[in-house]
């Protein structure tokens, strides 16, 4: 194994001990058994996202600001991307992203935008590929399951983050 490769999964062993420590997850105390057979998961419908993009527009709308919006399934992927008019493509890009890392990190990109700027030990998270650390992305949750998430942009990022936290919470009701 090159130098390179070594140093890359030090780098992401550090990276996810850190995210660990900072939500206070306990490791476990003995070997994790495998799953045999089929893995039950729960992830976003195509109806759920559409309905939590669109709350997420018309919210945004209502303040009077032109926003994209993207939402991601529980891997990541962009299942809606929506943008106003209005909105430019640097904002589409930008409110993926932020999904991308809501889902990633199972808290909304404020707090993790915050984490990350306070602490040296979780800093370096934000040189991943595809996060942005900056208010705005949603997880959206099952009970503790993230499943997905909803993000804004065009907005600042006080009124990007409650527009997507608009999203989720209709994405919320759809699932009792």
């Amino acid at each position: 194994m090159s130098l390179t490769k070594c140093t890359g999964a030090a780098i992401l062993a550090a990276l996810c001990a850190a995210d660990c420590a900072a939500y206070a997850i306990e490791a476990p105390t003995g070997p994790v058994k495998p799953s045999i057979g089929p893995v039950t998961v729960h992830d976003m419908s195509l109806e759920m996202a559409k309905a939590a993009a669109d709350a997420t527009i018309a919210e945004c709308r209502a303040k009077g600001f032109h926003t994209a919006v993207s939402v991601v399934d529980r891997a990541g992927n962009v299942i809606v991307s929506m943008r106003d008019e209005l909105a430019t493509p640097q904002m589409a890009e930008m409110s993926r992203r932020k999904a991308y890392t809501a889902r990633m990190f199972r808290v909304t990109t404020a707090d993790w935008a915050k984490r990350t700027r306070e602490d040296p030990v979780t800093a370096p998270q934000r040189n991943l590929p595809d996060v942005l650390a900056l208010a705005g992305g949603v997880p959206i949750k099952l009970g503790d399951e993230t499943i997905g998430a909803v993000a804004s942009s065009g907005a600042n990022q006080e009124q990007d983050d409650a527009c997507a936290h608009a999203g989720a919470a209709k994405a919320q009701t759809m699932m009792k």
